[in-house]
């Protein structure tokens, strides 16, 4: 059991609230048959992943920066044979990502509905601010939430800042999330307590070779069993 003193639980959004990754795998697949009608012969996929890599610095997370990156690597990869009808259908992969649905992941609204009356819920993600705060509209679940954290990245200064806006420490911070590097290394090498809820899709750029060795870290198989390791007044103990 986490122990007694937390405030504030932190969710990922992506992959932990709702789907979110299998929508990229797709828009590749999408984007690996336009630009193969070129007859490119190299590695696609693998050119793609370079691409977002060395453009993260610049253009940070998110569909949009996303869909830039496809451009450039369809350019690239093509050696300019691209045309620009090519290009519009490929922008229209991105404005379709932007526009789908939201699919909540099984037990969120349940596990929410449980913690909101005990703790002060947010949600700390990163990506692109316009994209996250309309998935979040249409999630139907903003109101679980007392304050929601779009952050250009999540590193360690990243936590060290929104925990200093929620005005805790470290040790009364819990964050859950589907990814080790950004949801749970951070917030555990500060002091916070982290749950790692695995997802089955995962951006190679967010792979890890090792769990924490850290008493402050916990993992579940499904978001559901974060209520087995959580204190809540009057229901465990």
């Amino acid at each position: 059991m986490i122990p007694e003193g937390i405030k504030v639980i932190g969710f990922d959004a992506d992959d932990t609230l709702w789907v979110n990754e299998p929508y990229y795998r797709e828009a590749e697949n999408e984007f690996n048959k336009l630009v193969s009608a070129y007859g490119v012969e190299d590695d696609i996929a693998g050119a793609l992943f370079k691409t977002e890599i060395s453009n993260l610095e610049l253009y940070g997370y998110g569909i949009k920066a996303f869909m830039l990156s496809l451009v450039e690597c369809s350019i690239s990869i093509t050696r300019g044979a691209v045309t620009s009808e090519t290009i519009r259908q490929i922008i229209g992969i991105g404005k379709g990502m932007l526009k789908r649905p939201i699919e909540l992941l099984d037990d969120v609204k349940m596990v929410l509905e449980r913690l909101a009356p005990n703790f002060r819920l947010i949600v700390a993600t990163k990506g692109d601010l316009l994209d996250q705060e309309g998935k979040m509209r249409r999630s139907s679940i903003s109101s679980f939430f007392h304050h929601i954290e779009v952050m250009s990245d999540k590193k360690e200064q990243h936590y060290i800042q929104l925990l200093h806006h929620l005005d805790i420490d470290p040790s009364e911070f819990l964050m859950i999330g589907n990814s080790i590097k950004s949801d749970i290394i951070p917030p555990l090498n500060l002091g916070a307590y982290a749950i790692h809820v695995p997802y089955h899709t995962t951006w190679a750029h967010e792979e890890v070779e090792e769990e924490p060795d850290s008493k402050h870290f916990f993992r579940v198989n499904c978001l559901e069993e974060v209520l087995d390791l959580i204190r809540i007044p009057g229901i465990n103990r």
